[in-house]
């Protein structure tokens, strides 16, 4: 028995180590190297295949305010990699297994793994029928990792030498991807055309390979730009719904496809066919819904689809994508007249837990817009700063964020003004006060200020002692344990460490921290800390002095405050007037400047900008009013010859292209740069009167100003450099005008 044993044993041996070879075509060869290939080798490079491909899904966001990407992969266009394995022999196994691989390398050295060593080409066949799928597991590992011509490659060979293999179809589908990532989009083109005509006519495709054809040609036809074959394609592709990723992916991007060419019909019945697909990931179900409400007309029709947005946001399956529900209701709100539930939800938005930087920008920007059509031109400043520092870079030049910017960069202006002024205004207030008045407001300052700290502390005390009153009667140990002692309670904390840098100011965590000369003995210390003990600091906040020493009193001082905050209210005056077109609040600011500047080299300007502001409002009383200081007292400005005849710039001839100004400018300016000023002064003075708009009519000013200066007297070129300053304020000719007068003046 034990010998019969024996042999049985050394039988299997033989008969295992026979079956090795890859040289005999046997069948015992054949289906050990088959399974070995198929639930050894390919089956581990299969699954880190299927872990790269989860890995891509996790770290590609889509963007779903732009068009999306149809194959959902970013590649980088710099990248060139070579291959990072070396599958030989078993020993270099475990080294490889150490080795820093991704896991679509892993995948690729399996499948040259399964090739190599398993391979059984005898008299030119391949007789492992597992061989095809390991070149195509190679080609799709190539793909990912950004190595398209070796990829090629390996599809390449399984099209020549198994064009039977069942998974024939699949290869030149990607073969055909894969062109297409190589720029070689017509190739790609065409051999899809010739799959999908041999598909109609004998049914070859099954519906999964018919879809991942038609998604690629989509692809092709969009590198192309060819945007109708693209529509065509990518309707084809979501008939049957067997990838159902891809699928809704595909009908996403037509109904984005078709919102871009205007198409508003044809993109909401694609995207109510998508929000209704179950089949659907929840992503592009939700993202329909939010695309269907920008189509929403009427009153009606609107209020229905908040309603099932705010349905929406009751499921809480849809958490991930709170941030662009609650954005899409703010903006219906709005649209339907409830501003202030508008701000809400916009807020909420900003709030949601799952959100990018590229959603925020869209919420930031509508509360800006709200903060000012109300004309809080602060606030939407914030606002709008908050876009431009949360806008990614990648979007930092689009037109949008560039409008913003420049829309912005008035209301940085208008903050940075209006806080002068104010600032100015509180301090002159305070020195306008008897030394009886300055004691008196600061020491009620001082009262107020005790109150507030004695009702915050108070708060605490009161918050540490209701947790006390949980201590006992609570089950909750954790809620007991927070109100019991002081450092479970943030209040408390928060307002002992405000306490503390008031005694202490802010000392850094370390021995001897009392200590701010560290050189110091600890006897120093130790007498040190006993001088603080027995004297403890008094909060300058409750100090008289502490404000009383701050007043100015230097009339320079005084006076350059006054100076700033007069040219802060003219340049507010400036701004509401020409960027923001708010007459009201351009007349209060100047108004105002004109009734306490004392002195009159700013009245001209004043007068000027009010009596065209008085003008556009059809104020005539005022207008008129403003208009004879003009006449009266500076009659032989330029700004009383442009009242006087306000016609003059009148042509009967139709204005000039904007291309025929520039090149007029050059000419001009070329004429400049010879030493031909008069000729240059005689040629605006004609030319001019021609245009009625044009961005360069302030540079045409400015080069007029400074050819007067070069052959006039200082007078002369100083009018000429005040009106292009007054006149075009808030330009660069202007701003350099400025300049140079003061310049001049010093």
């Amino acid at each position: 028995m034990k010998k019969l044993s024996n042999l049985l044993c050394v039988g299997f041996c033989i008969a295992l180590i026979i079956s090795c070879s890859v040289k005999k075509d046997k069948m015992i060869n054949r289906n050990f190297h088959a399974l070995t290939t198929k639930f050894n080798v390919l089956f581990n490079g299969k699954q880190a295949y299927l872990k790269g491909l989860k890995e891509i899904e996790e770290k590609h966001k889509d963007n779903f305010w732009k068009r999306l990407q149809i194959e959902p992969i970013t590649f980088d266009d710099r990248k060139i990699e070579g291959p990072k394995f070396r599958p030989t022999t078993d020993e270099d196994d475990e080294e490889a297994e150490t080795e820093n691989l991704s896991s679509f390398d892993r995948a690729e050295e399996k499948a040259v793994k399964a090739v190599q060593k398993h391979s059984m080409n005898i008299d030119g066949y391949e007789k492992n029928k597992q061989i095809d799928d390991a070149y195509l597991l190679l080609g799709k590992a190539r793909y990912y990792t950004q190595r398209f011509i070796p990829a090629i490659d390996a599809f390449n060979y399984i099209i020549a030498n198994y064009p039977k293999a069942s998974l024939i179809y699949e290869t030149k589908i990607w073969r055909a991807k894969t062109n297409i990532r190589l720029e070689n989009e017509k190739l790609a083109i065409e051999s899809l055309k010739l799959l999908l005509e041999v598909d109609r006519n004998e049914k070859t495709l099954s519906d999964l390979h018919r879809e991942s054809a038609h998604t690629a040609m989509a692809m092709a036809y969009e590198k192309t730009d060819t945007i109708q074959k693209v529509i065509e394609h990518l309707a084809l592709a979501t008939q049957t719904f067997k990838n159902k990723e891809q699928s809704a992916r595909n009908m996403f991007v037509l109904g984005q496809i078709y919102s871009e060419l205007g198409r508003k019909d044809s993109a909401r019945m694609v995207f109510e066919k998508l929000a209704g697909k179950r089949k659907a990931p929840a992503k592009y179900r939700v993202r329909a819904n939010v695309e269907l409400a920008k189509y929403a007309d009427g009153d009606s029709s609107k209020t229905k689809v908040l309603e099932k947005l705010k349905k929406l946001i009751k499921n809480t399956d849809n958490r991930k994508f709170l941030n662009a529900l609650f954005y899409q209701v703010g903006v219906l709100a709005l649209e339907t007249g409830n501003t202030e539930e508008a701000i809400v939800y916009f807020n909420k938005s900003l709030r949601a837990k799952h959100n990018d930087d590229y959603q925020k920008t869209y919420a930031y920007e509508k509360l800006g817009n709200v903060s000012f059509d109300k004309q809080e031109y602060l606030v939407a400043g914030s606002y709008y700063d908050s876009v431009l520092t949360t806008t990614p870079k990648a979007f930092e030049n689009e037109r949008r964020i560039r409008r913003i910017r420049r829309k912005n960069k008035g209301l940085t202006a208008l903050r940075e003004f209006e806080e002068t002024v104010k600032n100015n205004d509180s301090i002159l207030k305070i020195t306008d006060m008897s030394k009886e008045e300055q004691v008196a407001y600061f020491e009620k300052h001082i009262e107020k200020i005790k109150q507030e700290d004695e009702e915050k502390k108070q708060q605490m005390l009161n918050a540490q002692n209701f947790g006390n009153a949980f201590v006992g009667g609570n089950s909750n140990g954790f809620l007991a344990k927070k109100g019991k002692w002081y450092f479970y309670n943030d209040q408390s904390v928060a307002f002992g460490k405000v306490e503390f840098e008031k005694l202490w100011g802010n000392r850094p965590l370390e021995d001897n921290w009392r200590l701010s000369d560290k050189s110091l003995s600890l006897d120093g210390f130790e007498e040190a800390e006993e001088e603080v003990s027995d004297e403890p600091k008094v909060n300058p906040r409750y100090e008289l002095s502490t404000y009383i020493d701050a007043i100015p009193t230097d009339p320079e001082v005084i006076g350059s405050l006054k100076e700033e905050r007069n040219e802060a209210l003219y340049q507010l005056g400036l701004i509401y007037k020409e960027q923001f077109k708010n007459p009201d609040l351009a007349i209060e600011n100047l108004e105002r400047l004109r009734a306490i500047k004392k002195e009159q080299d700013l009245e001209l300007a004043i007068s000027y900008h009010l009596y065209q502001i008085y003008t556009s409002i059809n104020n005539e009383e005022k207008a008129n009013e403003y208009k004879d200081i003009i006449l009266t007292k500076y009659a032989d400005t330029k700004f009383a010859q442009v009242i006087r005849e306000p016609n003059k710039k009148t042509s009967e001839e139709k204005p000039k292209e904007e291309d025929q100004v520039l090149k007029t400018y050059k000419a001009i300016y070329y004429l400049y740069k010879l030493d031909k000023y008069e000729e240059v002064v005689e040629k605006i003075d004609k030319f001019t009167p021609q245009v009625k708009k044009s961005n360069l009519i302030p540079k045409l000013a400015l080069l007029k100003a400074l050819s007067i200066g070069k052959y006039q007297d200082r007078e002369v070129y100083q009018k000429a450099l005040e009106f292009v300053s007054l006149s075009y304020a808030n330009t660069e000719e202007g701003e350099k005008a400025k300049e140079i007068l003061d310049q001049l003046k010093e």
